[in-house]
């Protein structure tokens, strides 16, 4: 399977890479949108700041790229800031317009919690979901992150996770997937999403 990991200068691109190889998947990595011929899924890393995302994702000409692959609903996987970066803008930074693929605002966390939130939290899975086909809801995924996406439509939602509010953790629009966790981090339940990915939504 062609699979492609998008790297904008910023990514988490080793950890991921390896992830998908220990599931059988030899991944390339794209830093334009000339190298996506006869790609058939996308994936968006991302650690840093949004602004530093947008910057890079609009350099190298990806931002229009990922847009149109997400709006064709083409396979797409989102981890982290790859999830926050989909939304319409992100307060980070004195606020940042981000992709706008799907409705909805990043928010940072509350000020009563330390941020980053760092390290292992549950993940509430609402129903049946290919990406989590035997992860059992509530299983425990590697985070690290200080704002979280605020959905505009509750059915985007498909995994919460508890951190002084209960935020959105996991979002899901068709052949979109995204996760607020890294699961390249998230050891056996982290690689056992990466290969749902390939084989539910990416076939």
């Amino acid at each position: 399977m062609n699979v492609a990991v998008i790297d904008y200068g910023a990514g988490n691109l080793r950890s991921v890479l390896s992830a998908l190889r220990t599931v059988g998947c030899t991944a390339r990595v794209v830093e334009s949108g000339t190298d996506l011929t006869n790609v058939r899924a996308l994936i968006l890393p991302g650690v840093g700041a949004a602004a530093d995302t947008m910057d890079n994702l609009r350099t190298r000409g990806l931002a229009d790229i990922v847009r149109a692959w997400a709006i064709a609903e083409r396979p797409f996987l989102g981890i982290c800031m790859g999830l926050q970066v989909l939304f319409q803008d992100s307060a980070e930074g004195g606020g940042q317009e981000c992709l706008g693929i799907l409705p909805g605002h990043v928010v940072r966390l509350p000020a009563s919690e330390k941020v980053p939130h760092m390290g292992w939290n549950q993940v509430h899975v609402a129903g049946a979901n290919p990406l989590f086909r035997g992860i059992p809801t509530g299983s425990n995924f590697y985070f690290v992150h200080s704002y979280v996406a605020q959905p505009e439509d509750p059915s985007l939602v498909v995994g919460e996770t508890e951190y002084g509010v209960r935020f959105c953790s996991v979002v899901q629009r068709g052949n979109l997937v995204a996760t607020q966790f890294h699961p390249e981090k998230s050891g056996g339940v982290g690689l056992r999403v990466y290969r749902n990915f390939l084989s539910t939504i990416a076939t």
